[in-house]
């Protein structure tokens, strides 16, 4: 969005805010993911780095008995959530705050969890990794989402979309080199499946592309950069096979 006018990225929040979730995923994969965290506490202190507006703060509320802090940089998105967690009766539990995921204002060894879904990406995995070994007590668990390449050479189109925010961008087996590498020990990891795309992300953004066609009707500009987002879940369907959305469950090792 960096190169896009300041009207373009309005729009562009305006429809992604409006989102259950800002990326795939859905509830039946974090408590897949949550199920691997063998040993939580029974009420555990977990930290949601890059929440968007929530959608996997709320199934963490539901799939735990833990007080949750959910932080994202976009402020408007964190009134949003705040909004949701007053309408459900959550404030007790879970607190949304503006926060720099690179250098978030907490105390070392905070946190029995971390949670990341499809953020982490934005300040480099290992610069993550390094924030969240800080943040976790030893033993704690890191549970995360980041896109991976299924195959060794994705047609040049595919390298188009995603290298520009994903430049560093590997295999699996990469990033779990990265998490041992950062102290911490991998535990297990899953592709998100179809339905984490189409269901829980894709179907409610052409939702959402449909309302801001009514709402904005002939403005060109609006309607060159629906299209574009429009064009997204076809661009999925033809490449799937040459990445995915992979869920990455680990434990930081205890201090020797």
């Amino acid at each position: 969005m960096s190169e896009t006018s300041p009207r373009l990225q309005e729009l562009f929040f305006e429809l992604f805010e409006g989102l259950p979730r800002q990326g795939p995923g859905n509830r039946t994969c974090a408590a897949r993911a949550l199920g691997m965290c063998g040993d939580l506490p029974p009420a555990p202190r977990i930290l949601d780095l890059g929440c968007g507006s929530g959608g996997q703060t709320l199934h963490l509320s539901e799939l735990t008995a833990g007080t949750i802090v959910a932080m994202d940089s976009h402020a408007p998105s964190i009134k949003r959530l705040e909004a949701t967690i007053a309408a459900r009766g959550l404030s007790q539990r879970v607190q949304a705050q503006v926060g720099d995921m690179a250098h978030p204002d907490w105390p070392p060894e905070s946190f029995d969890l971390v949670w990341s879904e499809g953020a982490l990406y934005n300040i480099g995995i290992e610069s993550a990794l390094r924030v969240c070994h800080g943040l976790l007590r030893p033993g704690g668990y890191l549970a995360f989402t980041d896109a991976v390449w299924l195959t060794d050479d994705p047609p040049p189109e595919v390298r188009a979309v995603f290298d520009p925010d994903y430049p560093t961008m590997g295999r699996v087996q990469d990033v779990l080199t990265a998490i041992e590498s950062g102290g911490f020990a991998p535990l297990g990891h899953f592709s998100l499946p179809d339905e984490a795309w189409w269901i829980d992300f894709y179907a409610p953004m052409q939702r959402r592309i449909d309302e801001m066609r009514r709402k904005y009707g002939d403005d060109a500009e609006v309607s060159s950069m629906l299209d574009e987002l429009a064009r997204e879940p076809a661009f999925h369907r033809r490449f799937c096979d040459h990445y995915a959305y992979e869920f990455f469950v680990s434990r930081r090792l205890p201090v020797e």
